[in-house]
């Protein structure tokens, strides 16, 4: 488990001036779990990693691994330390003259590890990437996704605590993306690693992460697990988590709304819909659990195909998914004009 309590960070400016970049960051990563931290270009998040990594030092605040800190340690107890937290680059930071099988075995090479046991850890860190016949291929031999699962197995090499993934799908395509998400997955299990994804893809929060921390000016602004964001009407990760589902594939004889339960709704409430409405109710994505007794809360995207018409009044659709208790929020396109009370989708 890591903890990061109190952290802040202060530089010094050429005109003597203090930029304090974070804020008292307050964070806590289970084992066996992935912690996505999102935010904005300049929100200091890159800032935050190199504290976590312990490349550079915090001004105020402590990093725990398993309750021992880390952040005030220097020298040899620093370098010791050090290897609690295994780090994974935006780009894999492969040496090109050595092998996937040297690149991995670096760290333990370095601690003067002994040749067999390198070679058997190598070939245990191969496998668990799932590239156990790359060892002997140089980075260039290997696909930009492979290159990357090679970065993970070196990063696991030392046996760390916590993973700290900064920005590592950033310029993959989306199929090597999707097999990253599922190793980083399988390895918390496998593990019972802590995991610290910083990323500006919200998809890959989605597809992931157990909780979100999200960083602005400096400051965490919104944190907890994924599903409670999204069950929480005000949360405005949430909020985008459900909106990435908005389909841009609709034609336009189709109405989007994202619908927020608040209480007690009819499990049956689409078919209600389709009913009053007469029009196909498409589910594009949701997040919904029972909360207390049984009642509904969450936030689903849905779709309106509308039959036999080509005009939709909006009120009226407001109004019926009022009365079974859903509040919605149209999202428009080129073919919705929410000014008019009756639009042609």
């Amino acid at each position: 488990m890591i903890e990061i309590k109190n952290l802040s960070k202060n530089y010094t400016l050429a005109d003597g001036s203090v930029a304090r970049i974070l804020k008292n960051i307050n964070l806590t990563v289970p084992d066996r779990s992935i912690t996505a931290i999102v935010g904005p270009s300049g929100a200091g998040k890159s800032t935050l990693s190199k504290l976590i990594s312990l490349l550079e030092r915090p001004s105020e605040g402590s990093i725990l691994v398993n309750g021992k800190d880390l952040s005030h340690l220097s020298g040899e107890s620093l370098r010791a330390e050090r290897r609690a937290i295994g780090t994974i680059f935006q780009s894999s930071a492969l040496l090109h003259r050595k092998t996937a099988a040297q690149n991995i075995a670096l760290p333990l090479e370095y601690l003067g590890v002994v040749k067999s046991d390198i070679e058997k850890r190598v070939k245990e860190l191969l496998d668990a990437v799932g590239l156990p016949d790359k060892g002997n291929y140089y980075p260039s031999q290997l696909s930009g996704g492979q290159q990357q699962r090679i970065g993970i197995a070196r990063a696991l090499a030392l046996h760390p605590q916590v993973i700290l993934s900064d920005e590592a799908t950033s310029g993959l395509d989306p199929q090597s993306t999707q097999t990253i998400l599922r190793l980083l997955k399988k390895l918390r299990d496998e593990f019972e690693l802590s995991i610290i994804l910083i990323t500006h893809e919200m998809d890959v929060v989605r597809n992931v992460a157990d909780s979100i921390a999200a960083i602005r000016d400096g400051k965490i602004v919104e944190q907890g697990r994924v599903q409670d964001l999204v069950a929480n009407p005000s949360s405005d990760i949430g909020r985008q988590l459900i909106s990435l589902r908005v389909a841009d594939a609709f034609n336009k004889r189709h109405l989007v709304a994202e619908l927020t339960y608040g209480g007690n709704v009819p499990s049956n409430w689409s078919q209600i819909l389709s009913k009053q409405l007469n029009a196909i109710v498409h589910l594009l994505g949701a997040n919904i659990e029972q909360i207390g007794g049984g009642n509904l809360y969450g936030r689903a995207l849905v779709g309106f195909e509308f039959l036999h018409t080509d005009r939709v009044d909006i009120t009226a659709v407001g109004n019926a998914l009022s009365h079974i208790g859903l509040h919605a929020e149209f999202k428009n396109n080129a073919d919705f004009n929410e000014n008019e009370r009756r639009v042609a989708v």
